[in-house]
């Protein structure tokens, strides 16, 4: 990716609805050099979609959580194939450090999101977890 690659990215990362005239406009570039990155972009799956980021408005009611998991060697994979069945569960990152996993997760009140932190803490393989409940989000830049 060179830089015209990263501008059109990062201008569709904050309105995936930009047109392809207004880019082209944005960028000074023709609309067939837009046309054609874009393509390109798809292809080779750096734009893998294009799809909407939800507002503060459509996450009210929702109790966010981020959870730091320590598991036991060799646990990875029946602990994954577990968390896919959790349907709070949004995400699942690797991590080195400290911890094993990071995980984040959504439940639509404190109640429920207590019975899916237990949930995780019984899993075999699981040595240990903490629980870090989102208060605000102050911004946001992820796509």
């Amino acid at each position: 990716m060179d830089e015209l690659d990263r501008s059109i990215v990062g201008l569709l990362g904050a309105d995936a609805r930009m047109s392809v005239a207004t880019l082209a406009r944005r960028l000074k570039v023709a609309r067939s050099t837009i046309q054609a990155r874009l393509e390109r972009l798809e292809t080779s799956g750096i734009i893998a979609g294009y799809t909407i980021k939800l507002g503060e408005a459509a996450r009210e009611g929702r109790l966010r959580a981020t959870i730091l998991v320590t598991i036991e060697p060799r646990s990875q994979g029946a602990i994954l194939a577990r968390l896919k069945s959790i349907p709070e569960v949004e995400r699942v990152h690797t991590t080195s450090g400290r911890f094993d996993l990071l995980l984040q997760v959504a439940a639509p009140n404190a109640t429920q999101l207590d019975r899916v932190l237990d949930e995780i803490g019984v899993l075999s393989g699981v040595r240990s977890s903490e629980s870090l409940i989102h208060l605000s989000t102050r911004f946001d830049r992820a796509v």
